[in-house]
């Protein structure tokens, strides 16, 4: 038997792919395997916080948050309407709602942990009629109601601590920034289904208490307007406003109030813009 020493062909331990698509690929199964992740942290977070009873979400809401507002007409009325709202999205008798008059330019309002939901005077400045301010308190009273607030805190701090732990470990500023954007867009995904399923449960209220869904048409006019100003309303930083978003609110309007016809909005109490600026003329008197 013979017994040759044959060439080893140049190469052959070598791929015929360029370094740079490999290192492509190789980082896009990475980044893929981040977002399976953090989506899988996230939706069990979701589900396991939405059981939390709302009584411990009290107790862990921030001390800031309990102070009493003011008294006066304004927030008086928005009391009265909230006792309203309250009762047409049928709460559990345990869900307490805290609204707060907030006098301040800001165009926004929003809820939190505990019941608490705020109402600012610069988006109230800009609503035509109550049923128009009804669909933003319904709407925030709604994300209450869905127990929006400690499934978002819930899931915010389980992928918070999954991504540092990432960044960490692969120590590098760009890996940093990567990680973070895949988190953000990760819970951009379901800040949105919050708000669907929000602005769903605001146009069954206007409906068991108007008979129609005017005011969803006409706040999303306003906020329209807004957001064309120079400054972005703060309410587009937490609600999401797409046009895609306010197809499905007109269409699920439609839906709702298909046995309609010209219907009429409510308009807001005579004595409303003098509430307004009741607050702010007190201050110039101190």
């Amino acid at each position: 038997m013979k017994y040759s020493n044959p060439q080893i062909p140049e190469g052959i331990n070598t791929s015929k792919q360029h370094p740079l698509k490999e290192f492509f690929m190789l980082t896009a199964g990475v980044l893929g395997l981040i977002v399976a992740a953090v989506l899988l942290l996230g939706f069990f977070a979701d589900k396991l916080a939405h059981h939390i009873p709302f009584e411990v979400e009290q107790r862990i809401a921030s001390k800031e948050l309990l102070a009493e507002s003011d008294p006066g007409p304004m927030q008086g009325y928005l009391e009265a309407l909230t006792e309203q709202i309250v009762k047409a999205q049928s709460l559990p008798e345990e869900m307490t709602i805290t609204v707060h008059y907030v006098d301040d330019d800001t165009v926004n309002a929003f809820a939190t942990l505990g019941g608490h939901v705020y109402m600012f005077r610069g988006l109230l400045e800009k609503l035509p009629n109550e049923n128009a301010l009804v669909m933003v308190l319904a709407h925030e009273i709604a994300h209450v109601k869905h127990r929006h607030p400690i499934r978002s805190l819930g899931r915010g701090v389980v992928i918070g601590l999954a991504l540092s732990m990432l960044s960490g470990t692969m120590g590098d500023k760009m890996a940093d920034q990567i990680v973070s954007n895949t988190g953000l867009v990760t819970s951009l995904t379901f800040s949105r289904d919050q708000e669907r399923e929000s602005d769903k449960t605001a146009l069954k209220t206007l409906m068991a208490l108007y008979g129609n869904v005017v005011g969803a048409d006409q706040l999303f006019e306003v906020l329209q307007e807004a957001e064309g100003a120079m400054k972005l309303p703060e309410f587009f930083s937490t609600h999401p406003l797409s046009e895609k978003r306010i197809q499905h609110i007109h269409a699920f309007g439609r839906e709702l109030a298909h046995s309609t016809t010209e219907a009429q909005a409510t308009p807001l109490p005579l004595d409303f813009p003098d509430w307004l600026n009741l607050a702010a003329d007190d201050q110039g008197h101190e």
